[in-house]
């Protein structure tokens, strides 16, 4: 077995600590969809499901109180209820379209409220669109509805509206607890107001909780990252994120405020990451994928043992739903046919709503090799091995073809993958390159510029 600083020399020659790449939560991803895909395209796919099918929901709330310097996500700010309260009417109204379009009987596997901040959303607000949403499509058997929580944006009257309204699953951003971290990212939040929400989440019978951790911040250290990581734990989340914070100010124009000079390098970047995750495995929990850690009764931790483990949007999925429809202003909507995503403006949003359309102004088109190529760059993501009967039963590969594909991969990587007849596998001494070894099978070109860090 190699020492940690032979293993970090042999990462460092296979590029690690220079790459960049995509977390391939989609394939193809976002920056190849193209405004070939529209209203219309959606609008069939959309009439396509089942009666009776089973699909997720997700319904993007662009608006924060304050903008956190570190965010990349599409938000805006407000001081005032007014922009929100508008915003949600213009939801109800896509909601309408959807419900007049969808076949009788489709059902919620999962509901999630992201942003941006949806507990921005007046108590009343709350309960009005969550029971427009159950209206149309109820909770299926084993359903989850989840909303992302901001500790500064939450308070008893918002916490008994969402809870009235059937919230299983509550998410809260962390980032790092640490005050000077928080200062320079523009995200003070203490780990008193976090514990707070906690306790009003599980006051209310919410025994689900999510967090999400940034490794990678300015000013982080193993020490830090440390102290964080035992807070974050002394609140018994059920699932943890570990991603690694994308320092891409070209493209997200506030994270100017964040100086360069601050910013861990790449390889402290890995052992930030390592600290955190050998506590959380010391801890109990299981590594799902590469950055989730779950409880290992949860369903993440299940799906995984039994290699139904999937990777969407939102990171790792139980949920095997065969669409996943974005409601709101840049939300993206996976369909069996390919992506669609919704007009990032805002008011250009609000506008094809208003007039009776929906808004989809890009997406892409899969094709039969984009199908077996994100099922490969998934399997990797998921479960570090595309197994060869998978290919040949699914796919129609033969074992010959396999071979030729996997040459390459095995001759760029060496013993940081394992191939034999049963397929392609990354051990656990390879596990960082994942993203790296992913990029292999994407048959995309990329631009690096537009990605995160490898690590």
């Amino acid at each position: 077995m190699n020492s940690p600083m032979e293993q970090e020399s042999q990462l460092a020659r296979l590029g690690l600590f220079d790459a960049r790449v995509p977390r391939y939560t989609s394939y193809p991803t976002a920056p190849h969809f193209t405004a070939d895909v529209g209203a219309e395209d959606y609008q069939r796919w959309i009439e396509a499901i089942p009666p009776g099918a089973r699909i997720s929901l997700y319904m993007h709330v662009p608006f924060c109180r304050r903008l956190c310097w570190f965010c990349a996500c599409r938000t805006q700010g407000t001081q005032s209820d007014a922009p929100v309260r508008a915003y949600a009417d213009v939801l109800l109204q896509e909601l309408e379209l959807l419900k007049a379009s969808l076949a009788p009987g489709v059902r919620l596997s999962r509901l999630h409220w992201g942003g941006g901040t949806p507990t921005l959303m007046p108590p009343d607000m709350m309960r009005r669109v969550a029971g427009a949403v159950f209206d149309a499509f109820p909770l299926a058997e084993g359903a989850e509805f989840s909303v992302e929580i901001d500790p500064n944006e939450i308070d008893e009257p918002r916490m008994d509206a969402l809870a009235e309204a059937g919230l299983t699953r509550a998410s809260i951003g962390v980032q790092d607890f640490d005050p000077e971290i928080q200062k320079t990212i523009g995200r003070e939040q203490s780990f008193e107001i976090t514990a707070q929400a906690v306790r009003m989440i599980r006051d209310r019978g919410i025994a689900s909780l999510n967090t999400d951790i940034l490794y990678g911040l300015p000013h982080q250290t193993p020490q830090k990252i440390a102290d964080s990581i035992q807070k974050l734990m002394a609140l018994s989340p059920d699932r943890i994120a570990l991603y690694g914070y994308a320092h891409v100010p070209w493209m997200a124009k506030r994270q100017v405020m964040i100086p360069d000079d601050t910013l861990p390098d790449a390889q402290a970047r890995l052992r930030l990451f390592e600290v955190a995750r050998d506590l959380l495995v010391a801890d109990g929990y299981d590594e799902i994928g590469i950055d989730h850690f779950a409880r290992p009764g949860g369903g993440l931790a299940v799906a995984q043992r039994a290699g139904l483990l999937r990777r969407n949007f939102q990171g790792y999925t139980d949920d095997l739903a065969q669409a996943l429809v974005g409601m709101g202003a840049s939300s993206i909507s996976r369909f069996p046919q390919g992506y669609a995503q919704n007009a990032p403006a805002t008011g250009a949003y609000t506008k094809a709503i208003r007039e009776g359309r929906f808004s989809t102004t890009r997406g892409h088109v899969f094709t039969a090799e984009d199908n077996w190529r994100a099922r490969m760059i998934e399997a990797l993501m998921c479960d570090f091995r595309i197994s060869a009967d998978e290919f040949i039963r699914d796919h129609g590969f033969t074992a010959a073809t396999l071979a030729t594909l996997f040459a390459p991969v095995k001759a760029e990587f060496g013993e940081m993958v394992e191939l034999d007849d049963s397929g392609l596998s990354i051990p656990e001494p390879g596990r960082p390159l994942t993203r790296m070894i992913a990029r292999m099978f994407d048959g995309y070109e990329m631009e690096a510029k537009g990605h995160s860090p490898a690590i």
